[in-house]
Order: C-alpha cells, then structure tokens, then sequence
C-alpha cells in the first residue's frame, strides 16, 4: 500500500473547504502558535485555484491584494490548524483556473467578475409599465 492511499484510510478529519468554489471571496481562520501562545489569524482573499479535490493531498489557493502588492497562500484542505471558513462573497467565474487574475489590477478584476448585471429601464418600458396601469 503506497503512502498516499494510506494516509487517506487514516483521515478522518472532513474536507474543511467543502463546497467553495474558485471566484469566491473566502475568510479563512487560522490557528498560529508563537512560542508558548496560539491566536486566530485571519486571511482574507479570492479563491484561485482548487486542486486535487478532497483527496489527501488536495489544496486550495487564495490570492489577496495588500496595499498594491498580491499575496497567495495554499491551504492544504485537511489542515488541522483551520478553524473557520466563511464565504464572504460570491462571483460566477468561466474558469477553473482564475491564474490570468495576477496580472490584473483590482479594478480590473472587479470589472471582470461582476456578478449582477444592472437593470436598465428605458424610456419604453416606461411607457409600457404605464399604459399597463391604465388600462387595469
């Protein structure tokens, strides 16, 4: 039996990422030891890319932007040190992979993954929307 599928017979942690997909805005708490203490640390960002499912070694990439500079961190998905995940929000991508997003601005990435398209009302529908108020 190789080492991979052993570990996965031994796992009985789940799969703390179940369910997010890549586009979704993520918080991820995790747990930090420094020297003798431990604290929560938070780490906010757009899930990139997701690989491997659920298996054993399975990880999940999120990607933020500080202060003009991008950070990515790989978060094996059976971490143990991972207290919460939250969904922060929501956007419909076309791509698995959203790799193409590290050479954009933010602003051009808020362009890109706009999820609701704003209703336009024009000067007919107006019109119809009236006559129908008269005629009832």
């Amino acid at each position: 039996m190789d080492l991979i599928s052993k570990f996965q017979s031994t796992l009985n942690t789940t799969n703390k990422f179940e369910g997010v997909r890549p586009g979704w805005t993520v918080r991820v708490n995790q747990r930090i030891k420094e020297g003798e203490k431990t604290r929560v640390q938070a780490f906010e960002g757009m899930v990139i890319a997701q690989k491997h499912g659920g298996e054993a070694g399975g990880t999940i990439t999120i990607r933020k932007v500080t202060d003009g500079i991008g950070v990515e961190k790989v978060f094996p998905v059976h971490l143990p040190s991972i207290e919460s995940i939250k969904v922060v929000r929501k956007t419909k991508v076309r791509r698995a992979k959203l790799y193409y997003l590290r050479d954009k601005t933010t602003k051009e990435i808020r362009k890109k993954l706009r999820t609701e398209v704003p209703k336009v009302i024009t000067a007919v529908s107006k019109k119809k929307k009236a006559a129908k108020e008269v005629t009832e």
